[in-house]
């Protein structure tokens, strides 16, 4: 491998490319509709809550870690706690990648619907709401999309670091700029207010129901990536006076300001169009792929100029999506680096697993629908393991160490060390209200492998993948200790 090539040219691109990493389909299909269903201003109290109680710690631990060894998950958890937790690490890897299968597919879901936009067959003249969308998800077509997804993604990985923070400072001022357009436009409808008012009053009284604390935590967890180890694969490439605790905090409130400025944009279009009661019924019954795919181009058509603000919505879910897949290929990619394979050998790889495991998400709904479950509860998991490997190494310690070094912009105090215990908590928490939740009487339909939501289906693929990872453990570790190549670190 090259030396300087491998690290980013300067923090402004590195910036951009970690943004990319965070800003994704779920700040812009799913907090909006989350929000709403959860309070809207009460909502966004415990919102900001969790960006600082599990996103921030969690985005110092994995800016620090990847920095420091300059390995992905796997070697970055042999470093720290030994050759006997490169399983803890291979989950982590396993599970983002696991998320890359089906990403894929939803960034092809974007590129057809602008397509259509443009085309002007979104939504069908003349037919059904969810006539396009119907007619699309889980065909021939739907897997095309996601092989162009995957191409797409794969020529930016291929071009290496430089490759990415190309493409970062290209995509991400753009997506910030459609974002901008598409908010100043909904704050410019007649009714806006009503959507702005919904989101930005909080009723203190909600604040009692714990249910939106829960999903403010979920939703932290989703859409800033912390946990997921897409940071830490970043991290590897910063250069070595680079602060990570600044960097953390710019990724962290960055990414939630996307997520507002998302809310804005939809919200204030939803209520602007129809009454009250119809828009939070609307958005009470309607999944993140209803709200997207068949209400948002409904939306769009009953304002002026509708099919050109239609089109910037779905190109700046493209543009969303494909920095997020960038990122999830280059840490599977950097994964099988570490364990010896050659870059363009390993990016072969990856794109040829991600090609074929995307196939059934792609023609089925239902299987997208549970792969999206099961390994949306593994990040929780993930997350876990990120607070046990800082929790086991010593919290203050790794604070000393890994952190808080010479040069820092920014000294981590000893609120971060309570802060690593609390999301411990926090992700053992959610993973047991997950499975508690997707309980069902029915003990034959609780244990099924592929079904949309349900607790079997989760402990079943867990305990396979797990059982994988432990059996490997050893070679794992031998592959990541004696193998790999490392990029330079200034």
């Amino acid at each position: 491998m090259s030396s300087r090539s491998e690290v980013f040219s300067s923090r402004w691109g590195m910036l951009l490319a970690m943004l990319g990493m965070a800003v994704g389909t779920g700040n812009i299909w799913r907090f909006p509709r989350i929000a709403a269903n959860n309070g809207g201003g009460s909502f966004l109290v415990a919102w900001v809550v969790f960006l600082l109680a599990w996103s921030i710690p969690l985005l110092i631990l994995e800016f620090g870690m990847g920095k420091a060894t300059r390995r992905g998950a796997i070697g970055s958890f042999v470093k720290v706690l030994g050759p006997g937790f490169a399983w803890m690490g291979a989950w982590i890897a396993f599970v983002a990648t696991a998320i890359m299968f089906y990403y894929s597919v939803v960034m092809g879901w974007t590129i057809r619907f602008f397509v259509g936009t443009v085309m002007g067959d979104v939504p069908t003249p003349g037919a059904a709401p969810d006539a396009f969308w119907e007619a699309f998800h889980s065909t021939p077509g739907a897997l095309l999309t996601h092989a162009v997804a995957m191409t797409m993604a794969l020529f930016v990985v291929s071009k290496g670091v430089k490759g990415i923070e190309t493409a970062a400072k290209i995509l991400i001022p753009s997506l910030i700029a459609l974002v901008l357009v598409l908010a100043v436009r909904a704050l410019t409808l007649p009714g806006a207010t009503n959507g702005l008012a919904f989101l930005f009053t909080p009723e203190l009284s909600e604040l009692t129901n714990y249910s939106i604390w829960i999903e403010a935590l979920t939703q932290n967890a989703w859409d800033t990536g912390a946990g997921w180890g897409l940071v830490l694969t970043y991290a590897i490439y910063m250069r070595a006076n680079e602060d990570t605790a600044l960097n953390a905090f710019v990724i962290g409130f960055g990414n939630n300001s996307m997520s507002l400025l998302a809310g804005i944009m939809v919200l204030c279009t939803v209520f602007s169009v129809l009454p009250v009661a119809e828009a939070e019924a609307m958005l009470a019954t309607s999944g993140n792929e209803g709200l997207t795919f068949i209400w948002v181009p409904q939306l769009f058509q009953q304002i002026p100029g509708g099919m050109f603000f239609q089109a910037l919505f779905f190109l700046a879910l493209v543009f969303a999506a494909w920095t997020s897949l960038v990122a999830m290929i280059e840490m599977a990619s950097r994964l099988l680096m570490d364990l010896g394979v050659e870059r363009g050998k390993a990016i072969m790889m990856v794109g040829g697993a991600g090609l074929l495991f995307g196939i059934p998400s792609a023609l089925k709904l239902e299987f997208f629908q549970n792969q999206d479950w099961v390994w949306g509860v593994a990040l929780m998991v993930s997350g876990f393991f990120f607070a046990f490997a800082v929790l086991k190494y010593g919290v203050t310690k790794f604070r000393e160490t890994f952190i808080n070094q010479s040069g820092s912009d920014i000294h981590i105090g000893p609120w971060w060390d309570w802060a690593m215990r609390l999301v411990a908590f926090e992700a053992v928490f959610l993973a047991v209200w997950f499975l508690w939740s997707a309980r069902s009487d029915d003990f034959r339909e609780t244990w099924t492998l592929f079904s949309p939501y349900n607790v079997g289906s989760v402990v079943i693929q867990f305990v396979i993948v797990l059982a994988v990872l432990l059996l490997l453990n050893k070679r794992i570790a031998a592959a990541v200790k004696d193998g790999g190549t490392q990029p330079a670190a200034d």
